[in-house]
């Protein structure tokens, strides 16, 4: 069912002259894969969100909307296992082409009849349960489709398609509910899944180190071993921690803590969106800075100085009183915050084993997007107990602690893109 991967040969792929990352056609193929997806998501998102709370009460609403979050977390380190054994590309065109069957299915549903809230519940965890395969797989992929001192510029590329997707995914959701309701809306996400398929199954991958293929064994076996690896690694190990540290003091803030400071201020919704547009201007820069320098010096220590300064530029944001400053202040966060993440990112990939790609992209998707999230309520009740200021100071610190703890292991410190 699965298409044969095809291969670049060894010999071919040596020859060959080095392209930047923009100019390589497997990349480009890659990044208008992960954009059409990410589009995809965004209106998905978008339309889900609208449809429940159209449908039910509030609560009922939240309910379904938690849903998709519970095997995501649970199945994410499983997803890293089966992107190792399987290849991550199979698992990627595997999601998409699931995902695209099942919106376009829910949106066939929307135009015949009126769909209850079990039938969106179950849409949610099926999505949930892909993106715990999705996730692992679309972050091992990068270095099977460029070298190693490309990953930065790929990175960047990756964060430009991301940023594109989140712009114009909420616009263009809103615009397909408004024209043909959330059917429509539906329907255009799950085109869009199923146009990154072809984009996939063109991708030539570079193959896996002859000992890296031939790691098998029990999926538990596997996902030990990724896990013992991972331990004992003197890079990748400090990373995880980083990743972390950063993810849970910047996700309180700036998610749960941005709506009550623009309340304080009485700057309204639309102070958020301008605060949203500063910190994505920021992050976008960032993404294209790396997308046109390319290699980066010392990029262990450059991630941690950036993190520590987004860190300060996070814990000023509580104090400002203009909206025009919070914005500017939001735009540095997404700077630093933004070039630090993307560092990271290609770090790992560099001085990652490919054999063991997937299940280390799954602890570290794990760490942002599994354990981060559970600030969110810690952070809503110590606002309320101590107010704005010493939460997003001490959230500040959380994320500076990460800068600074990679500053100080030296493995961290003098790491390099082109290991």
């Amino acid at each position: 069912m699965t298409p044969t991967t095809p291969t670049v040969p060894a010999a071919v792929a040596a020859a060959a002259p080095a392209r930047p990352a923009h100019r390589d056609p497997d990349v480009l193929r890659w990044v208008g894969a992960y954009t059409a997806s990410t589009l995809g998501d965004s209106i998905y998102h978008l339309a889900l969100s609208w449809t429940v709370v159209s449908t039910g009460s509030p609560a009922q609403a939240g309910l379904v909307l938690a849903v998709a979050a519970v095997p995501r977390a649970l199945l994410m380190l499983g997803g890293g296992v089966l992107a190792d054994r399987f290849g991550p590309r199979r698992v990627v065109i595997g999601s998409d082409a699931v995902r695209s069957l099942v919106v376009l299915g829910l949106a066939a549903a929307l135009f015949l009849t009126s769909p209850g809230l079990w039938v969106l519940a179950a849409v949610a965890l099926v999505f949930g349960t892909v993106d715990a395969l999705f996730l692992p797989a679309v972050g091992a992929l990068p270095p099977r489709i460029a070298p190693h001192d490309q990953l930065a510029r790929l990175q960047g590329l990756r964060g430009l398609a991301y940023r594109c997707g989140a712009v114009l995914g909420g616009p263009l959701g809103g615009l397909a509910v408004a024209v043909g309701g959330p059917a429509t809306a539906f329907g255009a996400a799950g085109v869009l899944f199923a146009l990154s398929v072809p984009l996939l199954c063109a991708l030539r991958l570079r193959p896996l180190p002859a000992a890296d293929a031939a790691r098998g064994g029990t999926a538990l076996g596997e996902l030990a071993d990724g896990l013992r690896y991972l331990r004992g690694h003197r890079v990748l190990g400090p990373l995880m921690i980083i990743v972390l540290l950063s993810d849970l003091g910047f996700a309180g803030p700036l998610n749960i803590g941005l709506a009550v400071l623009a309340e304080q201020r009485d700057w309204g919704a639309s102070g958020i969106g301008w605060i949203l547009a500063g910190f994505g201007t920021g992050a976008g820069a960032a993404s294209l800075l790396l997308t046109v320098r390319g290699h980066v010096p010392r990029a262990g220590a450059v991630s941690g100085w950036t993190m520590t300064l987004g860190a300060v530029a996070i814990g000023a944001l509580a104090f400002t009183t203009l909206l025009p400053v919070a914005a500017a202040v939001a735009l540095a966060i997404g700077l630093f915050a933004g070039l630090s993440g993307a560092l990271c990112n290609a770090l790992l990939q560099t001085h990652c084993d490919p054999g063991y790609l997937g299940r280390v992209t799954a602890v570290a998707g794990l760490c942002s997007l599994g354990l981060a999230p559970l600030s969110y309520p810690l952070t809503g009740a110590a606002i309320g107990l101590w107010g704005l200021g010493p939460v997003y100071v001490v959230s500040a610190s959380v994320c500076a602690l990460s800068g600074v703890y990679g500053l100080l292991v030296p493995a961290v410190r003098r790491a390099e893109l082109s290991a």
